[in-house]
């Protein structure tokens, strides 16, 4: 027998859904991918410490690790401390120094596990940033901390060098100056105004090919210290203009939540590598997926991967910033942790017609985990906004 609940619908009407789904199998070991596969992982709070969520939001470091755990386990390389875990927007600089130093410590216990961590400027308030060096201080400060711990840097989007900076040349001199000092290759990142709209106009211009000359010219001047780029636009063709400009040994990372899966696959000449949120939400899927690619099954690579495509373009609509809210509605339907509440009270960010769609779209890309679990938190949730098992 189906299991079911009922669920509001985008024209206010409250109906009676049926799942679909069927959990995916688990593989008993890591598998291993040919595509480099970075997971950007969410952090747990903690509600029941939590006093003041906006001000200083608790964090509950025990589940937040064995998430992380569980990404390891499918395979993935952890993405640590990037937007995902709401750097800027619930977890401040203090507390990414705390995940960064837990995570690091975690990932020498696993043998395989890896991770790169986010470095940028956030501790630096955009309106403080008086000069470039200002903005090259605060860089400096996060990724030799970064390194001091023994982790590779991914050099975050800045919103005070987006701020502050008049011209391309101010990119070039911001990221040739950090570059020149890093212990090891970074990847840059590339995150559109759809995610953070203080970025806009990044890399001296709102014009894409501009801006992309840009980049270019930063990374052939330090090619050395790039290992990739990641690119967050959301638009398959600007991607791929990027990865076939790319230098040779620089590698594309798609951070597009829309389109990663033809990303990925590629056009039978080049293809994309992934360092993406949704792979928190859907890491089971992406893992059979990439494992089924990496065999050179195609066909159970696209069949695998293109339902959960829906469901990413749900998470990721705009105001796509708030993006967080699915993921760990996803973590907490699947049993990842005992609560839905993110740092600085994020859920709130969307409304019950979008978890709704969320639950359904889960299911018929066979994202749920634990069905029975589902439904029990999905009723106890919907029934908060005043709807009656």
């Amino acid at each position: 027998m189906a299991l079911t609940l009922k669920l509001p619908g985008a024209d206010g009407a409250v109906t009676n859904y049926a799942l679909v789904g069927m959990p995916l199998s688990r593989p008993s070991a890591p598998p291993q991918f040919n595509r480099i596969a970075y997971a950007a992982a969410h952090v747990v709070s903690d509600p029941i410490r939590e006093t003041d969520p906006w001000g200083k939001p608790a964090i509950d470091w025990e589940t937040t690790m064995a998430f992380r755990h569980h990404l390891w386990s499918l395979g993935f390389k952890i993405a640590e401390a990037m937007d995902t875990s709401q750097r800027g927007m619930g977890l401040d600089w203090a507390g990414a120094q705390e995940l960064i130093r837990r995570s690091l410590a975690e990932a020498a216990t696993v043998p395989g596990a890896d991770l790169a961590c986010g470095a940028g400027t956030d501790h630096l308030a955009p309106a403080d940033a008086r000069s470039l060096d200002d903005v090259i201080r605060a860089y400096e400060t996060q990724i030799e901390f970064v390194e001091k711990h023994g982790g590779r840097a991914i050099m975050m989007a800045s919103r005070a060098l987006a701020r502050i900076a008049r011209s391309p040349d101010d990119y070039a001199k911001v990221y040739g100056r950090i570059l020149s000092q890093a212990q090891n290759r970074v990847v840059l990142h590339w995150l559109g105004d759809m995610f953070d709209p203080q970025l806009a106009g990044y890399w001296g211009s709102n014009e894409f090919g501009q801006a992309l000359d840009c980049v270019l010219a930063i990374i052939e001047a330090n090619q050395a210290k790039v290992e990739g780029i990641k690119i967050s636009l959301l638009e398959n063709s600007k991607e791929v203009e990027l990865r076939n400009r790319l230098p040779a040994d620089v590698l594309c990372f798609t951070g597009d939540d829309f389109n990663y899966a033809e990303l990925i696959e590629g056009d039978g000449q080049k293809y994309s590598h992934a360092l993406l949120g949704i792979f928190d939400a859907v890491a089971p899927s992406a893992s059979k997926a990439l494992a089924a690619l990496a065999a050179g099954d195609v066909g159970t690579f696209r069949s695998v991967i293109a339902p959960t495509v829906p469901l990413s373009r749900k998470i990721f609509e705009a105001p796509t910033q708030y993006y967080k809210a699915g993921v760990v509605f996803l973590a907490w339907l699947n049993g990842h942790q005992s609560h839905f509440s993110l740092p600085a009270g994020m859920q709130s960010a969307r409304g019950l017609n979008h978890y709704a769609e969320i639950f359904r779209l889960a299911d018929q890309a066979n994202v749920l985990d634990q069905p029975e679990l589902a439904v029990k938190r999905m009723k106890n949730f919907v029934g908060v906004y005043g709807i009656e098992p």
